[in-house]
């Protein structure tokens, strides 16, 4: 048994919630769009990403499906991303939604590629997460709810926030 599954068992059990719950008003979400080069093509409305559970693992890697469909977490200083020190987008593996720009990423030391700014507040979903007995704002592509990682309150100057988000979460795009 994995061990977030042992420790999720557990929790489940206590009668706190595990994941965190979004609630979706509708089928579209507003997505701020980006060329190669990074430059934004402004926001529009798009089609909400929606695919059974089966469709999503046919589709990912074990792990990506692990992270992204069910919140768990790689483990540090794994993630093919995390020594990544090229030019260009990250964006969610599960939609191609664009999410950071290398020009914001940092060393956190922590093992996971971590990133001071998302490249549009519009493109990630902020919630609660109560796992493991600690509060934590989880971090989720806005257009397909991919579990991407947390932010957190110690990052560096000019926002003070570290996205700690998952490698397996990610794909690359060189700036083109």
């Amino acid at each position: 048994m994995q061990r977030r599954s042992f420790l999720l068992s557990g929790i489940a059990l206590s009668g706190v919630a595990a994941f965190p719950v979004a609630v979706h008003a509708g089928k579209s979400v507003k997505i701020e769009s980006f060329d190669a080069a990074g430059k934004s093509l402004g926001v529009s409305q798009m089609e909400r990403i929606e695919k059974s559970d089966a469709a999503w693992k046919a589709m990912l890697s074990p792990i990506s499906y692990s992270v992204t469909r069910h919140a768990d977490t790689e483990r540090p200083f794994t993630g093919a991303l995390y020594e990544n020190h090229a030019d260009g987008l990250y964006r969610c593996i599960c939609c191609g939604t664009t999410l950071f720009d290398s020009a914001t990423k940092f060393d956190s030391g922590t093992g996971w590629p971590s990133f001071y700014a998302s490249i549009s507040r519009t493109n990630v979903r902020e919630s609660r997460d109560l796992s493991f007995m600690m509060v934590r704002t989880a971090v989720s592509c806005a257009r397909c709810d991919a579990h991407l990682g947390h932010v957190f309150d110690d990052g560096p100057k000019p926002t003070g926030l570290r996205y700690c988000m998952n490698s397996a979460a990610l794909s690359f795009a060189p700036r083109g």
